[in-house]
């Protein structure tokens, strides 16, 4: 199992289990986190699923597709490191990750 630490908007840290194969938006959701709304369910059709993820894997992330980066550029809350969670593929090299759920727009 890979491991995956979460932060809420309460700025509370859990760490969860993640099954490679899933994405990291589906890992969140299926472990309570309730701030993640992932309205789309995974088709990358709105940005609900926005985390900030820790710069450390940037390098281990799939490269941002266009879809991704325009509906992020429609956040109020967008960062460098802003990623949509239900475009994250949970691996093996992702094991450890960091992420922060970013407040709803």
């Amino acid at each position: 199992m890979t491991k995956i630490i979460v932060k809420d908007l309460d700025g509370e840290e859990r760490e969860i289990e993640a099954v490679a194969g899933s994405s990291v938006m589906e890992t969140i959701r299926d472990n309570g986190f309730d701030s993640l709304l992932a309205i789309c369910g995974g088709c990358c059709s709105c940005a609900t699923c926005h985390v900030y993820v820790d710069p450390a894997y940037a390098g281990k992330l799939p490269t941002m597709s266009d879809d991704e980066n325009d509906l992020l550029d429609s956040s109020d809350h967008r960062r460098e490191n802003s990623r949509l969670s239900c475009q994250l593929p949970v691996s093996d090299a992702l094991s450890g990750l960091r992420v922060e759920i970013a407040p709803a727009d």
